[in-house]
């Protein structure tokens, strides 16, 4: 499949996930600012775990599919990166057309990134499991609260934004191989 599909594959998930974030943005405005980074950690982790344990139950007893599960790791990703990217000063409540703007910013970057690393892996998230994309969440997850847990510090290793980038990525294409448009 060409990077084309992808791309135009990316965007309209990305597009129904920039819906429900900005829908929620009109009710809540911007209650998430209160977080700090380790609490959206856990709100991702929660929903990968829910996801996993779907995965793995193959029962859910609650009204919530896998798919919003995964949608709700976008939007996350989103407020995380947000928040790293905004200092302790920047007004809590944030305008609409702001909160618009830089979740497109941040979305963009992510996908340069998936696109880069597409071209070089050669689309191979295409022929993997979505179980598999969820253990991966999983993992950068785990490498997240451990940079968390070492105040951000690391030896070799990407930081925090990279992580939560590829965890966004790896949603987006959980969410493909879902049939999610």
């Amino acid at each position: 499949m060409e990077l084309t599909n992808t791309s135009t594959e990316f965007d309209d998930v990305i597009a129904l996930c920039r819906a429900l974030f900005l829908k929620k943005t009109r009710d809540y405005g911007t209650a998430w600012r209160i977080l700090r980074p380790k609490s959206i950690t856990d709100q991702i982790f929660i929903k990968a775990q829910r996801i996993r344990t779907l995965e793995e139950k193959k029962v859910s007893k609650v009204d919530e599919n896998v798919s919003s599960e995964y949608v709700g790791i976008v939007n996350y990703c989103v407020i995380a990166m947000l928040q790293l990217s905004l200092k302790p000063s920047d007004p809590a409540d944030l305008a609409y057309e702001k909160v618009e703007r830089l979740f497109d910013e941040k979305v963009a970057e992510t996908k340069a990134l998936m696109l880069a690393k597409n071209h070089d892996y050669g689309e191979a998230w295409r022929d993997m499991r979505v179980s598999s994309l969820t253990d991966l969440i999983l993992m950068k997850l785990f490498r997240v609260k451990q940079i968390e847990d070492n105040d951000g510090q690391t030896i070799v290793s990407e930081g925090v934004e990279a992580n939560y980038q590829d965890m966004l990525n790896y949603a987006v294409f959980a969410l493909i191989k879902l049939g999610v448009k």
